[in-house]
């Protein structure tokens, strides 16, 4: 099965891309192993999802699913976004091959996710959001164009973004 004309649009161009610096939830989920990692904000007004953005390092399914999933989500309430499901999100996009319905499964998951983190946070079970102060510090190799990841400690390049061999996503100051 090939890829349907609205995953090709929304991956080509892709909706609702960025962070959210001050969102009221965040829903991570992925596998760094296949390679699809997604990271879904939310900004929460009267209990309607105001703003949805993601931030996707994965197949051309995985950034389709993931700018389907936010346009969904956007203006509704959080009980409407909660009852997104996967097979939801396939359908918007006209289908997706077998072998990549599983991007629809993290697209979903990530969406509830960051709406439990904002559930969570707004009563009290874990504190605020913040993205910056969580990062961990820039690890500088020394020579060969060889940094480490802040996490795993696995060499990566200078200029990478994500670390390959845990997914996690390397400090801005990684930048050179």
């Amino acid at each position: 099965m090939a890829y349907s004309p609205i995953v090709m649009d929304h991956f080509k161009n892709p909706r609702n891309v960025g962070e959210i610096l001050d969102a009221d939830g965040l829903g991570e989920v992925g596998n760094p192993v296949c390679g699809d990692m997604m990271s879904v904000y939310i900004k929460v007004v009267d209990n309607r999802l105001e703003d949805v953005k993601f931030k996707t390092f994965g197949c051309g399914a995985a950034i389709a699913v993931s700018s389907m999933i936010t346009s969904m989500a956007k203006g509704k309430t959080l009980e409407e976004a909660l009852k997104i499901s996967n097979a939801d999100v396939a359908e918007a996009l006209g289908g997706l091959p077998p072998n990549k319905l599983h991007c629809s499964n993290l697209g979903a998951d990530a969406l509830h996710s960051a709406i439990k983190n904002y559930q969570d946070r707004k009563s009290g079970k874990v504190k605020p959001l913040s993205l910056e102060i969580d990062k961990e510090p820039h690890v500088k190799g020394t020579g060969g164009g060889k940094c480490y990841c802040p996490y795993c400690e696995t060499k990566v390049d200078d200029e990478a973004h994500f670390c390959m061999s845990c997914g996690q996503e390397l400090p801005h100051e990684h930048d050179h």
